[in-house]
């Protein structure tokens, strides 16, 4: 399942940058603060997709958009995790 679709590709391309430079020994390229909009951009992607579950009629639209949900709850633990191993945030207090 890509992000593509969701808008997400950049996103999720960036994260696996982040991961990839955290293994080579790279993470002082990582800028906080390009995480932290990421982290941003990633919640008001997660907000739209559960106010739009919310008002969804369809079994298969709601299933649809709750895949959705998935794939973006997924990055944002990718990028906790990057955030965690460099020291930005824990997860329990993002940003």
């Amino acid at each position: 399942m890509g992000g593509k679709g969701l808008g997400l590709g950049k996103t999720i391309e960036k994260l696996d940058k982040y991961q990839d430079r955290l293994k080579r020994g790279k993470a002082a390229r990582i800028k906080p603060s390009h995480l932290r909009k990421l982290d941003a951009k990633l919640k008001a992607k997660e907000a739209a997709l559960q106010s739009e579950i919310s008002e969804a009629t369809k079994p298969d639209k709601i299933e649809r958009l709750e895949r959705k949900l998935a794939l973006v709850r997924e990055q944002q633990s990718r990028a906790n995790w990057v955030a965690e191993q460099l020291g930005i945030w824990n997860s329990s207090q993002p940003g």
